[in-house]
């Protein structure tokens, strides 16, 4: 993710979460070394589908954000985010990747479920813009993810 892709990510982030990230936060997050900001973009004209926010701090792993545009959402750029997430953080020689989801997101669990990710726990009313629990999710890295 690059500043340039903001006009293009901004509009996902705003479809996609009741109290979106503002526009610095992206900029800071392309700014922090540990942090991995990456666009998935259409083959043909460059427009962003998707972005994903992954940290990678000593041996961990930890995806912050991820996010598909409404009209391609079910197309597997969300997977492929996620992979590449997943890939990025086991090249760097992270042994576990950590998420939140919203316990209503049935899509993004299943999402997560399939790509290998088990139940850690429950935050209860993590989310205080709508009051929802978040589903901790976790997920070994292997040496075959990279």
């Amino acid at each position: 993710m690059e500043r340039s892709d903001l006009d293009g990510v901004m509009p996902i982030e705003n479809a996609s979460f009741p109290t979106p990230w503002p526009r610095n936060v992206f900029e800071e997050e392309i700014d922090r070394a540990f942090s991995d900001a990456r666009v998935a973009v259409s083959p043909e004209g460059g427009e962003v589908l998707g972005y994903s926010v992954c940290w990678i701090v000593l041996d961990e792993s930890h995806l912050l954000n991820i996010a598909v545009r409404p009209d391609v959402r079910g197309s597997g750029v969300g997977s492929a985010l996620l992979r590449d997430c997943i890939r990025r953080g086991a090249m760097a020689g992270a042994g576990l990747i950590h998420l939140e989801v919203r316990a209503g997101n049935q899509a993004a669990l299943r999402m997560y479920e399939k790509d290998g990710f088990a139940f850690q726990g429950i935050r209860r009313r993590y989310y205080t813009d709508t009051g929802e629990d978040a589903i901790l999710l976790s997920r070994e890295l292997r040496e075959s993810d990279a």
